[in-house]
C-alpha cells in the first residue's frame, strides 16, 4: 500500500471534509506554511546531525527567520508556476497585524508569501513540489548543506553573520 500523506492521515483519522484549496485566506496559507517549512528543517537538521537541541535549535533559526526565508523565495521566484506566484503575491501583499521584530518590513512580507506557497502546497498534497523549491532556494542562496570547513569555521555562522550585516545596512 502507498504511503498516505499526513494530511490525508489526519482527515481520514478525524473525518474532516475536503477544503476548496482557493478558500483560504493567504494569511491561513501562510500560518500553515511556517509549520511545514519549520518541520521540515528540523526533520533535516536532525536527520543530518543528531547534536543538542541547544544546537539544533540555533541551526533552524538561521533556515526560518524572515531574512533566510525571503532569500529563498527571490532565489526560485523565476522557477514558480503562474498559480504558485499568485499565491506568493497574494501573501506577500496581504495586511497582517503582526509587526516584525528581527527583520525588515520587505524581508518579512516576502517570507510570509514564502510560507503561503509553502503552506499552498502542502494543502494542495503537493508536497514534492515544495520540497523541490525549498531544495532549490537552499542550493541557490548557499544554505543547505553548511558544514565545518577546514579552518573549523563554521559556514552557518558566517552566513548569519552577512544576514546581519545586510539588515543593519
Amino acid at each position: 500500500m502507498p504511503e498516505e500523506n499526513l494530511l490525508q492521515q489526519m482527515k481520514e483519522l478525524f473525518q474532516l471534509g475536503e477544503q476548496e484549496i482557493n478558500s483560504y485566506s493567504p494569511l491561513v496559507l501562510a500560518y500553515v506554511g511556517d509549520c511545514v517549512y519549520e518541520l521540515i528543517v528540523r526533520t533535516l537538521l536532525v536527520e543530518q546531525s543528531n547534536c543538542p537541541v541547544r544546537k539544533l535549535h540555533k541551526k533552524a533559526t538561521a533556515y526560518v527567520k524572515a531574512k533566510a526565508q525571503a532569500d529563498l523565495i527571490m532565489a526560485v521566484q523565476d522557477d514558480l508556476t503562474e498559480e504558485e506566484k499568485d499565491v506568493y503575491r497574494r501573501g506577500k501583499n496581504a495586511k497582517s497585524h503582526t509587526v516584525p521584530k528581527n527583520a525588515s518590513l520587505g524581508d518579512y512580507r516576502k517570507a510570509t508569501g514564502m510560507e503561503a506557497v509553502i503552506g499552498y502546497l502542502y494543502l494542495k498534497k503537493d508536497m514534492e513540489r515544495a520540497l523541490e523549491l525549498i531544495k532549490l532556494g537552499w542550493e541557490r542562496t548557499e544554505l543547505w548543506g553548511v558544514q565545518q570547513d577546514e579552518d573549523g569555521d563554521d559556514q552557518m555562522e558566517r552566513y548569519n553573520e552577512q544576514m546581519k550585516e545586510d539588515t543593519d545596512q
